[in-house]
């Protein structure tokens, strides 16, 4: 679980940089927003490619294997950011982004389901919780690094340094996965591995089937909230890079305590009741952020944090709920729906673009709306509640016509 951790802390740093790098890109390359959205979208289109492929990998291989891979693809991603750097090209930047995130697309088809697996199935929730913390402390200690890493006093942009210490440290993180006693784990034995075979049952598992629709729409509002979150501070508020990196920073630092209590929260709310109510919250502080300048709208926007913390490990968690020997190939067909990720963020920009970013925010309310519509009535726990609702008031309606007709 400590490894786990660890590696989700450098998981959080590089989902993070994206934020940092989007407004940086605009300065250095001169990018339009649907240009640097490109940054987003190409960061996600790997989940598209790569979940059933990675899934082969775990049948085949297992876990441990199949995380160490995904831990050096990151940091030669990372490097890659070197000759980006050298012939200031941003189709290699966007390249070295495509192969950090065929590591982290292993990562989360892998590393999630590893984490159910490593203890009772009761105790599931809180361990993807647990581990998923640490993605958000990377997120919250990224920004104010990296932004002092790559703006420097000459006025020089150093986009590739904050990526060559990641580097270095996921190196780091391989070399202690490969000597540790983690556990090989294999998904249990199953039939033959085949694509048919794995949609076929993965419809079978009708909360699984509707966790993928979710899962989309949260992809789109987390990439949508955090990737627009600087040009929204620096054009509608008009604060400097710095000033909005410390927001950007108290927005992941929302995230990482909310998330550490959604640990306990989790033992006395129902997890899909948990993720409606914040769902809703955060919906309505985006329509406050769309709609209105409150004067303290900085902090309204960082307080979103509060409410998206918890939503990719629940999510992911009651989607994958009871699946049993499934487990792994859910897991890669749930990571389909991170391409949620790459869908929205160039809608947003070009509503950016023409409306402004303020009104742009609208694509991440409309995912949030249909979140809650998920989390309320599409989970496992919801609808069993819906259909045992049902036989009640057809037990009712039964017994007042029995009682009629005697």
């Amino acid at each position: 679980m400590l490894l786990l951790s660890l590696m989700f802390l450098m998981v959080g740093a590089l989902f993070c940089m994206n934020d940092i790098l989007l407004p940086s890109l605009v300065t250095h390359f001169r990018l339009s927003y649907i240009e640097a959205s490109m940054i987003q979208f190409t960061f996600y289109l790997t989940y598209v490619i790569f979940p059933i492929p990675i899934a082969w990998m775990i049948h085949q291989y297992g876990y441990k294997i199949s995380l160490l891979v995904a831990v050096i693809t990151c940091s030669l991603g990372c490097l890659f950011f070197i000759p980006a750097k050298i012939f200031n090209s941003y189709p290699l930047v966007l390249l070295a982004i495509f192969i950090i995130s065929t590591g982290i697309t292993i990562i989360n088809v892998a590393a999630n389901p590893f984490a159910s697996l490593l203890g009772d199935p009761e105790g599931a929730h809180q361990r993807i919780n647990f581990v998923q913390v640490f993605s958000r402390i990377g997120y919250a200690i990224t920004p104010l690094v990296a932004t002092a890493l790559i703006y420097d006093r000459a006025g020089q942009i150093k986009y590739h340094f904050p990526y060559l210490l990641l580097a270095i440290a996921l190196l780091l993180t391989a070399t202690l996965m490969y000597f540790s006693k983690l556990p090989s784990m294999k998904p249990e034995a199953e039939d033959k591995f085949t694509l048919k075979g794995i949609f076929k049952e993965g419809m079978s598992h009708k909360h699984l089937f509707y966790g993928v629709f979710a899962m989309f729409f949260y992809m789109g509002a987390e990439a949508c909230t955090a990737g627009f979150f600087i040009p929204y501070l620096k054009t509608v508020l008009h604060f400097d890079d710095a000033k909005s990196a410390n927001y950007l920073t108290l927005y992941y630092f929302f995230t990482a305590v909310m998330g550490i209590a959604a640990v306990i929260i989790l033992k006395h709310i129902k997890a899909h009741k948990l993720v409606g109510i914040f769902a809703v919250c955060m919906a309505v502080f985006f329509v406050i952020c769309i709609f209105f300048n409150t004067g303290y709208n900085e902090f309204i926007l960082a307080g979103s944090g509060l409410f998206l913390s918890i939503m990719f490990p629940t999510l992911f968690s009651l989607a994958i709920e009871d699946i049993g020997a499934f487990t792994g190939k859910g897991s890669a067909l749930l990571n389909f729906a991170i391409i949620g990720g790459s869908v929205f963020p160039p809608i947003q920009g070009m509503i950016a673009d023409t409306n402004g970013v303020q009104i742009s925010y609208i694509i991440p309310l409309i995912c949030l709306v249909m979140i809650a519509v998920y989390a309320f009535f599409f989970t496992r726990e919801a609808m069993k509640n819906a259909q045992l609702k049902e036989l009640k008031v057809n037990l009712s309606n039964f017994e007042n016509k029995s009682g009629i007709a005697s």
